[in-house]
């Protein structure tokens, strides 16, 4: 139903607000003296090798970039990559949205994660590839990849890396209780159970209500779509987000919960950490990058063996594949050669050369399919793993399957308010349908307030 007309500036104002309040990850850079094709006036990171070339800034926050940055300047005479570490988390965002609200100091090419793309479509502040070529390039992409960065005949950034999504688990663990690991959602509160009836003193998983994006690919698996958003057309948008497919999810979580058989520790914390390697979860939920980060981290359980293993299904027959993030590069506005900014934007990690390191020094998991069905990648095996080859076994499959997920405009805002109806739900013992009623109304309220049109 249509509740009342869309009025432009007040969305693009909203649209703003919320991408200065923005967290998530990130860094950047720029030109020292200007030389760079863009607004951007920071030093670069790395050093030029040919001056006389065109100059592209470039913010990224990407681990080990510096390689790939110099590699690509080898590589080209005709232009060149000035990097600068801006930041995580919201330092990058937080840059970029008063570079825009200023109408100078933005990079040429900026690092985005697939999620917020929307918010920046709808401020006109990033650029639309298509006219340069990139929708030639849909076939070297994953699906569920090019989806999340397109809408309609528009393309709005190169999709890099993406987190399609597996199970990591304490085989050692499973294996002194005798419990089997699970592949199906039944047969994971089943294990969780059996674990706690066989003696384990741990949780089979923790259940972070602060899980953002986690939550949502949960949600998806099930069939959740809660938005419905074209940047063709950002007058309107759909918000379905109390659905039965997210109350069953939902409430499996909270039985779990309930039960004490899944903590909920807010993610990424030290404790939490600590706790994803101490043998207090049996399992963690993770994107292609969890190994790499499980491996990063210190005071790992020595006689620890973990293996990976496919996301538990609704429905083993009828499998259905999710992400947990996933980033880009795009070309904003503000570049003054965006031809050029383009050429970088696609072309960064458009070599296995670039792809090794990446995988290697990063962790990543490239979204480029001729990385992704190189033998290289495929039959990597992790030492980590046993020597597993988690790749073949696990993440391509669900890196294949992933058919893409629409965000909203204001998506930061969107996992704030769920964050905070989750957490009230533990917390107060509350239920999935009032949490997520909750989570629906607060969205449709904002959207209003901001002159959507809610359909």
């Amino acid at each position: 139903m249509r509740i009342r007309t869309f009025q432009r500036g007040a969305a693009v104002a909203a649209a703003l607000t919320v991408g200065l309040a923005l967290t998530g990850c990130s860094s950047g850079g720029g030109s020292d003296d200007g030389a760079a094709s863009g607004g951007a006036e920071e030093s670069c990171t790395n050093e030029i090798a040919k001056p006389d070339a065109t100059q592209v800034s470039v913010w990224a926050w990407y681990p080990a970039f510096e390689k790939i940055v110099d590699q690509f300047n080898e590589s080209h005479d005709d232009v060149q990559v000035c990097w600068t570490n801006a930041g995580q988390g919201a330092d990058e965002y937080n840059k970029f949205s008063t570079a825009i609200e200023a109408g100078s100091g933005a990079p040429d090419v900026i690092m985005l994660e697939s999620e917020v793309l929307p918010t920046y479509t709808i401020l006109g502040s990033l650029e639309d590839l298509s006219a340069y070529g990139a929708s030639e390039l849909e076939s070297q992409f994953t699906p569920g990849s090019w989806s999340d960065v397109s809408s309609g005949d528009a393309v709005y950034a190169i999709p890099v890396d993406g987190g399609p999504m597996g199970m990591l688990y304490r085989a050692d663990i499973f294996e002194k209780y005798g419990v089997e690991p699970p592949t199906t959602w039944d047969d994971f509160a089943k294990a969780a159970q059996d674990l706690r009836d066989a003696g384990y003193e741990g949780y089979i998983t923790n259940y972070p209500t602060n899980g953002n994006a986690l939550n949502y690919a949960l949600f998806a698996q099930a069939g959740w779509a809660p938005f419905e958003y074209d940047a063709s057309a950002p007058e309107t948008i759909g918000i379905d987000v109390a659905t039965p497919e997210s109350e069953q999810v939902l409430s499996y979580w909270k039985d779990l919960v309930d039960k004490d058989l899944v903590s909920t520790d807010d993610a990424f914390t030290s404790d939490y950490n600590t706790s994803l390697v101490d043998g207090t979860y049996a399992v963690y939920l993770a994107a292609a990058w969890g190994p790499g980060y499980l491996q990063g981290l210190s005071d790992a359980d020595t006689d620890a063996t973990w293996k990976a293993a496919p996301l538990p299904q609704w429905d083993e027959a009828n499998p259905v594949q999710v992400n947990w993030g996933g980033s880009t590069f795009a070309v904003t506005t503000q570049a003054d050669d965006k031809e050029a900014a383009y050429e970088v934007a696609s072309g960064l990690f458009g070599t296995m050369d670039a792809w090794k390191s990446g995988i290697d020094d990063a962790a990543l998991f490239p979204q480029w399919n001729e990385a992704l069905q190189s033998d290289y990648f495929v039959n990597k095996k992790y030492d980590f793993f046993g020597g597993q080859q988690i790749n073949s076994d696990v993440f391509l499959e669900a890196a294949n399957g992933y058919q893409g997920f629409s965000f909203s405009p204001f998506q930061v805002y969107a996992y704030d308010q769920q964050t905070q109806a989750l957490y009230d739900m533990v917390e107060n013992d509350g239920d999935a349908a009032t949490a997520l009623q909750t989570i629906q109304d607060s969205l449709v309220q904002y959207a209003q307030q901001q002159g959507f049109t809610v359909q």
